[in-house]
């Protein structure tokens, strides 16, 4: 899909990052302050204060979120989830892919250029200590080729330094989220040797980020994203993109004086909106290339360019490819319908079943290898089982089990009393009848309850000699 049909497409056979030998170019983007530019900071510093401010706050000594991978326990909006939970976690995944397409299908890669960590991270913090330290992209090209002095040595060392920080902190933050405030201020208060595995955890991600903000930059989002490759399936000439208008850009060409330029179009060919994209392309050549990442920065440059040589604005916009060429506003159509029926499906059923969710989880087993005990003296059959209650809410559970008569319970020890949050307890107990007194072939229920009266049933066969 493109704005516009080049006889020279030389483009699409190569990355713009990369020189005809295969080396990599470096991309040194300006810096333009526009509209669009200061709305995605105000939105930046809002989502990062929402980043580092999570880890921090708990509901019922809990973290409102939580991806701890390694014991298999995650929190979401302050909602505990376990292995056990794995049919939520799925329909969640699966809505949120649905969510993904049917946004992408409407707008685009609005996600990359305006929320996406690696956009916000490396041009919200990361670019600006370079602009603040090396200068805007010309300064930095000289800086580059200059021999290596006290002054450029000082620039680097201070930038590095810098991004290392910045990178620790990063670090920090996610390392957080995988094992909670608790866990993480014992390993930052505590002496290392007694936290070596989170001591490497911090260095590797430390690393990680360093490299992918000092040096892998824009490749993150060429090579390693699969979301450029998914736009090419899901968008179509409908989808809102930041597109250039050829239309009324072509043909473009510099400004002359004393010469007639009633039949040239408004692009006069500045390359503003080139110098200034953090992946290198030229968004004239159209809305079709993976490498867009739809930041707004071309927009902002050629609205600054247009403004000074009295033209209108807009000239580089959000856009359809049919908004341009034919002037059509985006409809709800089938594909749309489609996408958001399935979406409000999977939200019901998640809500449904988040709504009617027990906070405990039960597993109940006869005890292999074992039918029924005969009790002559008491004229009593039983029969032993084994079982297993997982606390899934941030409470503790004190239950009470129940069973109806001439059905008795007898516990094995102790009954499971006092579960704390995230534990899982296991006891066995028998069931006992008087021989004979149970005659249905139906499965019995044994009813658990706790203090706020929520209840759950169970259902298990009892066996007896006459069976």
């Amino acid at each position: 899909m493109s704005n516009i049909s080049l006889e020279n497409d030389d483009y699409r056979n190569h990355l713009y990052n990369q020189s005809k030998d295969g080396k990599r170019l470096w991309i040194y983007p300006g810096r333009i302050i526009g509209r669009l530019y200061r709305l995605r900071t105000y939105f930046s510093y809002l989502l990062m204060i929402l980043l580092f401010g999570l880890p921090w706050i708990e509901r019922k000594g809990e973290p409102v979120f939580l991806f701890n991978v390694i014991e298999r326990k995650f929190i979401f909006f302050g909602v505990p989830f376990f292995p056990q939970d794995f049919h939520l976690v799925a329909l969640g995944l699966v809505a949120s892919l649905i969510f993904i397409s049917l946004f992408t299908v409407l707008f685009g890669r609005v996600w990359c250029g305006w929320a996406c960590p690696q956009t916000i991270f490396m041009e919200m913090l990361f670019r600006k200590i370079e602009y603040w330290i090396d200068g805007d992209d010309k300064a930095q090209k000289r800086l580059d080729a200059a021999p290596w002095d006290s002054q450029k040595i000082v620039k680097r060392v201070s930038k590095h330094t810098l991004f290392i920080l910045l990178s620790f902190a990063i670090s920090n933050t996610f390392l957080m989220y995988i094992m909670g405030k608790k866990e993480w201020i014992k390993l930052v208060t505590e002496p290392p040797v007694d936290h070596l595995t989170g001591l490497f955890a911090i260095l590797l991600f430390t690393g990680t980020f360093y490299f992918v903000f000092a040096r892998f930059r824009e490749l993150v989002c060429i090579v390693v994203c699969p979301y450029g490759r998914l736009q090419g399936v899901l968008l179509d000439n409908n989808s809102i993109l930041v597109s250039y208008d050829h239309k009324r850009g072509e043909p473009r060409g510099k400004i002359q004086k004393g010469v007639d330029q009633s039949q040239q179009g408004d692009c006069i060919d500045c390359h503003w909106c080139v110098r200034v994209c953090p992946t290198g392309i030229d968004i004239r050549n159209g809305s079709n290339q993976l490498e867009c990442i739809g930041c707004t920065s071309c927009i902002d440059a050629c609205d600054e360019v247009m403004e000074k040589i009295n033209k209108p604005k807009n000239l580089i916009r959000y856009d359809s490819v049919n908004g341009i060429n034919e002037q059509k506003k985006l409809k709800f159509n089938l594909r749309i319908g489609a996408y958001s029926g399935v979406l409000l499906l999977l939200i019901g059923a998640i809500a449904f079943l988040l709504l009617t969710r027990s906070p405990w989880e039960t597993t109940l087993l006869r005890t292999p290898g074992m039918t029924f005990q005969l009790d002559e003296k008491n004229k009593e059959v039983s029969n032993l089982y084994s079982i297993e209650i997982l606390n899934k809410s941030l409470d503790l559970q004190n239950l009470q089990f129940q069973i109806e008569a001439p059905m008795r319970i007898q516990w094995v020890g102790t009954p499971p009393q006092g579960i704390e949050p995230g534990k899982m307890v296991k006891s066995e107990f028998f069931i006992k009848a008087p021989i004979g007194a149970w005659k249905s072939k139906d499965k019995i229920e044994i009813h658990i309850q706790n203090k706020e009266g929520e209840i759950e049933t169970i259902k298990t066969r009892f066996i007896q000699p006459d069976e």
